[in-house]
């Protein structure tokens, strides 16, 4: 039972499993080494604010509308004075600003309306939350930490030290290829698992730092590995390496539906955030392009500033505030979707080219 991994490093139960026997054992601590992509990239799509990242796409429109509608060959000044470019220009910003809002607030709500549901229903839930809760107990040896970023970082130390006790098993073993392959495998967790430990330590949850160092733990591929140890060596292991590699599977494992369930809460959490800086973001946007539409022609906006046409200037900022809503709509959805492509299988299995 494992789960994707990381934004752009490919699924393979975590994202990085590759082919057993064409790569080697071990893998890079973190989803940007694995995905092998810039970091401005992975900055974009994952870890930046999203607030930063819609300024970002506002400047780049901003920007863009200015530069091309002073180079285009027909000036928009005589535009604005034969036409009525900017009444046909934020009357339909208007009606899109309306329609988005409203669309993307309904989505919303019935994301969320899977959480209600008769008493019957939400106690089964409590019920099953609870069951995990008692197995996740058994596994760490003390109650299940009620903080997200705590309780996954008990089952991830949990997976650190059962590494160690299998390497420690095997290392007398007589077969040298099993020992060294078992060494690899176990330094490989055993670093991923520190790193992924230091940054869930102190991770509040509501960004997304902690789902990010979530990501980090690529457990598919290392569930792949156990099982094909377990596999090709077992006339040379002893009973208890045996028991040792199935104790360490079970761990790995249950961090997959626990990592799952923190990817659902925060799908939620960024799903409600949205709705709430759509609504906030539609008011001065419906305002600023009321004012376009009624007040503004070829005249209100005489002279230049840096050789661009102030009337330029200001209907190129108007129309980046009447985008604001749809900005922050990809900005959110791109990171949702980003996470989702990449956690798709909950188990090892090799989704993208890139990593078979």
């Amino acid at each position: 039972m494992t789960g994707t991994d990381d934004a752009e490093s490919g699924t393979a139960g975590d994202a990085d499993v590759e082919t057993a026997g064409d790569s080697d054992i071990a893998t890079a601590n973190t989803m940007r080494e694995r995905a092998g992509e810039s970091r401005l990239k992975l900055w974009l799509l994952l870890s930046a604010s999203r607030l930063q990242v819609t300024a970002v796409l506002a400047l780049g429109v901003f920007v863009s509308f200015v530069v091309f509608v002073t180079l285009t060959p027909s000036p928009l000044y005589p535009q604005l004075q034969t036409g009525d470019t900017i009444e046909t220009m934020f009357s339909t910003m208007i009606g899109a600003i309306i329609t988005g809002t409203t669309l993307v607030v309904t989505i919303g709500q019935l994301v969320l309306s899977q959480e209600n549901g008769p008493l019957g229903d939400q106690r089964d839930r409590m019920e099953n939350a609870m069951d995990f809760r008692d197995y996740t107990e058994e596994l760490i040896g003390s109650p299940s930490p009620a903080d997200p970023s705590e309780f996954l970082r008990q089952l991830v130390f949990v997976a650190e030290l059962r590494a160690k006790t299998l390497r420690d098993g095997v290392a007398d073993t007589d077969d040298d290829r099993l020992r060294a392959e078992v060494d690899e495998f176990t330094d490989s967790l055993v670093g991923n698992a520190e790193l992924v430990i230091d940054q869930l330590e102190g991770a509040t949850f509501g960004g997304f730092d902690v789902l990010s160092a979530a990501l980090n733990f690529n457990y598919g591929w290392k569930i792949f590995q156990v099982e094909r140890i377990a596999n090709e060596f077992e006339d040379s292991l002893s009973d208890e390496s045996l028991s040792d590699l199935e104790d360490l599977k079970t761990s790995l494992s249950l961090f997959g539906p626990a990592r799952e369930h923190v990817k659902t809460l925060y799908f939620e959490w960024e799903l409600v955030t949205l709705s709430q800086m759509i609504l906030y973001a539609a008011v001065p946007a419906l305002v600023v392009a009321g004012v376009m539409l009624t007040v503004v022609d070829a005249g209100t906006f005489p002279g230049r500033t840096l050789g661009v046409a102030n009337v330029t200037w200001a209907i190129g900022a108007a129309f980046t505030v009447t985008l604001v809503p749809f900005l922050l709509f990809a900005a959110y959805v791109i990171r949702i979707v980003t996470v989702a492509k990449r956690t798709l299988a909950i188990e090892p299995l090799i989704l993208r080219d890139s990593q078979r």
